[in-house]
C-alpha cells in the first residue's frame, strides 16, 4: 500500500516525466540511429562537456559516444592521474548535462592499453557505469583483451574494440585481429567497426557488418581512400557508406552509425557534421 503523500509524489513526477521523454533528441532516420563520436567536435573553442551537448543539439544527433577528452585532462600526466582517481561526481554531473539536453550517453570511448594498471582498467568500467552506458569502445591492443574481459564479464559492460587502418602488431586493422581478441573470450569483447579506417586497410565494411554485426556494439562513420588512403568528405572517398546505410536500415540491425569527423573541412565541425549527417540521412531516404 502506498501512502496518501507516496501517491501524490508520484502523481507529480509523471507529467515531468513525460516532459522529459519529450526533450529527447530522436535521431533515428527510417529506424537506424545517428549518432557521432564527440572527438568530433574536438575543434570547437571549448573543448568540454557543455560545448560537446551543445554541438549534439546543433546537429540534431540524440546518440553519443562520449570520446574521453571531454572528460578527462589533455596533459598526458593528468590524464593517467586522472584515470587512477576518477572524479566520479563530475562525471556524474556530466551524464546529467546529456541527459538534460536531451541526447542519451550510449558509450563511452576510454582505450585501455597494455601499459594500463588493473586499477586503471578496472576504472574504465567504473567510469561507465557513473555514465549510465553498458559499452565501452577502446583504440586498445590485441592482447590486451584477455586482461579486459575479467573486468567487462564482473560489470556486464561490452568493449567495443576500434580498428585503425595501420597494419601493425598487436594493434586492430584485420579482421583477424578481431577475431584474435575476442577467442576464448566471453561475449563482451566486442567490435566498433570503423568503415573508413577497414576500407583504407583494403576490406569490406558492408561484407563484415553482414558477417559479423551481432559482434559490432557501434560504427564509427567516415569516408576515406583505399590502400591507406586520406580521410575524405562524405561520398568522395572509397567508403561504401551508402551500402552501410542500406544493411543498417533493411536488416534492422540495432547498431548506431556514430559520426567521427576526421578530414578537413571548410567550416566549423559542426556544419561539418550536419554535411554528414544530411549524407546518410539521404543514403536512408
Amino acid at each position: 500500500m502506498y501512502t496518501r503523500r507516496e501517491i501524490g509524489r508520484m502523481a507529480l513526477a509523471a507529467p515531468l516525466a513525460g516532459i522529459a521523454l519529450a526533450k529527447m533528441i530522436d535521431s533515428k532516420v527510417n529506424g537506424v540511429m545517428l549518432g557521432a563520436q564527440s572527438y568530433s567536435f574536438r575543434q570547437l573553442p571549448e573543448v568540454t562537456v557543455d560545448a560537446a551537448v551543445k554541438a549534439f543539439q546543433a546537429t540534431g544527433l540524440g546518440y553519443c559516444e562520449l570520446w574521453s577528452g571531454h572528460l578527462q585532462p589533455a596533459d598526458r600526466d593528468k590524464a593517467t592521474a586522472w584515470r587512477k582517481d576518477p572524479p566520479y561526481a563530475e562525471i556524474e554531473k556530466a551524464r546529467q548535462k546529456f541527459k538534460d539536453g536531451g541526447v542519451e550517453l550510449y558509450a563511452f570511448n576510454y582505450s585501455f592499453r597494455e601499459d594500463f594498471s588493473d586499477r586503471e582498467i578496472e576504472n574504465g568500467f567504473k567510469i561507465a557505469k557513473a555514465l549510465g552506458v553498458s559499452r565501452i569502445t577502446a583504440s586498445s591492443n590485441v592482447t590486451a583483451a584477455k586482461r579486459i574481459d575479467p573486468f567487462a564479464q564482473k560489470y556486464k559492460i561490452f568493449v567495443g574494440m576500434h580498428n585503425h587502418s595501420n597494419l601493425k602488431e598487436n594493434e586492430f586493422a584485420r579482421p583477424e585481429d578481431f577475431a584474435a581478441a575476442m577467442k576464448g573470450m566471453s561475449k563482451y569483447i566486442a567490435i566498433n567497426l570503423d568503415i573508413g579506417h577497414f576500407t583504407a586497410a583494403g576490406y569490406d565494411p558492408v561484407q563484415y557488418l553482414q558477417d559479423h554485426n551481432e559482434h559490432i556494439v557501434t560504427l564509427h562513420v567516415k569516408d576515406r581512400k583505399k590502400n591507406q588512403g586520406p580521410n575524405t568528405v562524405f561520398g568522395e572517398g572509397d567508403t561504401d557508406i551508402k551500402g552501410v546505410m542500406n544493411v543498417l536500415k533493411t536488416k534492422k540491425y540495432k547498431i548506431p552509425a556514430m559520426i567521427e569527423y576526421e578530414y578537413k573541412g571548410t567550416s566549423d565541425p559542426i556544419a561539418e557534421v550536419k554535411k554528414c549527417v544530411d549524407y546518410m540521412k539521404k543514403a536512408l531516404a
